[in-house]
């Protein structure tokens, strides 16, 4: 192969912050902070922040490798911490609250963290765990007081006494960047390591189709995923190099403070997970009409359901990108981005592209496999198991060689537990998982479909299908649902809605009524609980 002649500079995460400060310094990043008010800057104020930081860990003794944890909201703060962490060569862990308390303890552990820094929104949460955690951690109160937490320091105070300019070091762009944990469903939380490459390529990916998910220096972007879920899906340095303005929602994330802060700051897109749009939707109905300038929403880390989908569009006019990503995958994988062709079809007609996961985005390739691992064509009919490979997926969890090994075929792609189809469109339909699929007599039943399907039931604001055991089929479907408050429903209500929207053999065999759904720590239904929970139910037609 003949060599080009191109300098051979390293992909560098502090390159983002110094980029954003000299070609959108005076573009705003708002904060509503956990002190009640809201916090105004420019990016060339982050980037002079971010110096600071920097110069702040390295006397505390923090240098490349080190990993330095966080435990914190939405904010200009959280945002500062990405870079000045990372740009001196050392690891931002960033740490689900959400978590149990023996999992943050574990994974602050299994990191091996030398400092935390934490909103003083979790400061009891932290008292109450510090028996537990490393004798040497150190600790950092977001703010300019340390709230009570025994021997911490005051972040603000810190900041002072350093220099808000700062040459940042250059090395090797596969350096570790960032350590984010799986939410652990079954077993301890695994650990996903990034690189420098991996993010800024990540970056690169969303760049790509900027204004299809408003994107773009004209935006106002409300990132409610929060930063500690897996980078926020990239937002953090995909902002920064767009030039967006960014408006961050603090901890006030239920409808009514989200819609206030939207319409008085002018929001244009929103990225969040379904279950913070179901607040959401729940206040623009309240108010009749969505908050001024509200285009576009990105929904993820979970299905979104199809009359969700369909309520944004027809009922609001907010245009609906629908993605699919992990925490292996740094962690966005696909979108629901349409182009010229699919955009001239009938509203109706693209709306049913939305309710796929989307296509692959740049630098992330798909594959769907039988049982025997053989290919199977992309034809919107076939459906197997769901791989990945690309340079932002992960080659092996962070000290964990067991994990890793069950994760990998034999040429390299990941597998993601996902069942899958994939269309000749190249749209991604996630079938389901492969731990929650229901195999009812040597076939399978889709509990994410037939979830969708009784979403659209007007008494039925959540559900969860999982698989109870039958006698005769092995397992059948067993629906679980949460009604809206002050609607009624009968189980033959639920099935005779159901009757002609899926086949008659995929009918739920029991309907149950709960008070609430349990969810996982990034917001998503946690089939593992209510398996535990219906572990022992018959079904009424296990006698028949």
């Amino acid at each position: 192969m003949l060599q080009g002649q191109m300098m051979d500079r390293p992909l560098m995460i502090s390159d983002i912050v110094t980029y954003a400060a000299e070609i959108r310094g005076d573009q705003e990043i708002v904060s509503a902070r956990v002190e009640g008010d809201r916090h105004r800057y420019t990016y060339k104020d982050l980037a002079g922040r971010a110096a600071q930081l920097a110069g702040a860990l390295r006397k505390l003794g923090i240098g490349p490798g080190d990993r330095v944890a966080t435990l914190a909201w939405n904010g200009y703060r959280h945002l500062e911490l990405y870079y000045g962490i990372s740009g001196i060569g050392a690891v931002c862990h960033t740490i689900n609250p959400r978590l149990f308390a023996e999992q943050i303890v574990y994974v602050v552990g299994h990191a091996e963290d030398k400092v935390l820094f934490l909103d003083a929104t979790f400061v009891p949460l932290v008292q109450g765990l510090r028996d537990r955690l490393p004798k040497g951690l150190r600790y950092v109160v977001l703010g300019d007081e340390t709230h009570g937490l025994e021997g911490a320091l005051a972040y603000e105070a810190l900041l002072a006494e350093q220099p808000a300019e700062i040459d940042w070091p250059v090395f090797d762009e596969r350096t570790a960047s960032g350590i984010c944990y799986t939410s652990g469903t079954t077993g301890h939380p695994k650990g996903v390591l990034y690189t420098h490459r991996s993010t800024l390529l990540h970056s690169y990916g969303l760049m790509a189709i900027a204004t299809e998910v408003g994107l773009t220096p004209t935006d106002s972007i409300l990132p409610v995923v929060p930063l500690f879920h897996v980078n926020a899906w990239g937002l953090p340095y995909a902002m920064p190099l767009t030039g967006t303005r960014i408006v961050m929602p603090g901890p006030k994330l239920d409808g009514e403070n989200l819609f206030r802060l939207m319409e008085e700051e002018a929001v244009t897109s929103a990225w969040g997970v379904p279950t913070v749009w179901l607040g959401l939707l729940g206040e623009m109905r309240k108010q009749g009409r969505k908050p001024t300038g509200f285009d576009v929403v990105v929904i993820g880390g979970s299905a979104a359901p199809e009359p969700m989908i369909r309520e944004f569009e027809v009922d609001f006019g907010v245009r609906v990108v629908h993605g699919w990503g992990m925490t292996e995958m740094s962690p966005v994988g696909t979108l629901t981005t349409m182009g010229p062709s699919l955009n001239a079809l009938p509203e109706a007609e693209k709306r049913a592209f939305k309710t796929s996961q989307g296509r692959r985005m740049f630098g992330c390739e798909l594959k769907i496999v039988d049982e025997a691992g053989d290919r199977l064509p992309h034809d919107g009919v076939a459906f197997g198991e769901l791989l990945v490979r690309g340079h932002g997926v992960m080659d092996g969890y962070f000290g964990d060689a067991e994990a890793s090994a069950a994760v990998f075929d034999d040429e390299g792609w990941m597998r993601t537990g996902d069942v899958a189809k994939i269309d000749v469109h190249g749209f991604l339909y996630i079938v389901d998982r492969t731990k929650d699929v229901i195999k009812s007599g040597g076939e399978w039943i889709s509990s994410l479909d037939l979830e969708g399907a009784a979403l659209g039931h007007p008494a039925i604001a959540e559900c969860a299908v999982i698989a109870a055991a039958h006698p005769k089929w092995g397992e059948r479907p067993l629906l679980v649902a949460r009604l809206e408050q002050g609607r009624t429903a009968t189980p033959e209500d639920i099935r005779a809605y159901l009757s002609d929207k899926v086949a008659k053999w995929w009918l739920p065999d029991d309907v149950v009524f709960v008070d609430d759904l349990p969810h996982t720590a990034t917001g998503k239904l946690s089939k593992l609980t209510l398996r535990e929970r219906f572990k022992d139910h018959v079904l009424p037609t296990a006698a028949q």
